[in-house]
């Protein structure tokens, strides 16, 4: 269903410090094909991650491990490699949902193969989805509002956040694959910081706490 997002209506929580993290388990490298071909009965729902890139594939897998989700692999990439009907395709044969999809436009100017995806996922009769967590960059654009952000500290926030996960005052959150959320209707965006390199380094132990709790937000409004 097509629609123009409006005003944000979600309220942040109280501000609060995530607690130490639990050891890592193994990632998830592919979504688990269905018994005989037999997919799941539609509407599969879907939460998208707007960043494919190795170190944001690395933590989908293990946060999808982490809260009992799917995560689609093969959805990884600087651009996406796959296009909107094979991402549903596979998105309809996984085991059990929510499943965790990745999109990612490499910077591409204007609209490019991840948010055709996107924008074909979402459009999609057989496909809720229920978020997105929307991943700042550098990249001039016109960014999206947010509903909530998770900051650096983890924190959860109002308003939008900054590649390295740092709070900005107002004003929407920049990124290379979010522009086109504008034109759907998604009922939830949580803003992150670049999973894994918030800061400039690679921390994928961060990455993946603060999109958990990204995901969380998510499935807790849904």
């Amino acid at each position: 269903m097509l629609g123009v997002r409006g005003p944000s209506k979600a309220a942040a929580s109280p501000t609060a410090r995530l607690a130490d993290p639990p050891p890592a388990g193994p990632p998830v490298h592919v979504s688990d094909p269905a018994p005989g071909g037999i997919g799941l009965k539609p509407p599969v729902r879907v939460i998208l991650l707007t960043d494919g890139d190795s170190a944001a594939r690395r933590v989908a897998e293990n946060v999808a491990q982490r809260l009992g989700l799917r995560c689609i692999s093969a959805s990884a990439g600087n651009p996406t490699p796959l296009s909107g009907p094979e991402l549903v395709a596979l998105i309809k044969q996984a085991v059990h949902d929510p499943v965790l999809v990745m999109v990612d436009d490499k910077g591409y100017p204007g609209t490019g193969p991840g948010e055709e995806a996107l924008a074909y996922i979402c459009r999609h009769p057989d496909i809720r989805v229920l978020g997105a967590v929307a991943v700042a960059s550098n990249t001039r654009a016109r960014g999206v509002e947010v509903d909530v952000s998770i900051d650096r500290e983890g924190r959860v926030r109002d308003g939008p956040v900054d590649k390295d996960g740092q709070p900005r005052r107002r004003g929407r959150l920049k990124g290379d694959t979010v522009d086109v959320l504008n034109r759907l209707s998604v009922p939830i965006i949580v803003g992150v910081g670049d999973p894994g390199k918030t800061g400039g380094e690679i921390d994928l132990e961060a990455g993946c706490e603060i999109t958990a709790r990204a995901i969380r937000q998510i499935l807790e409004r849904s």
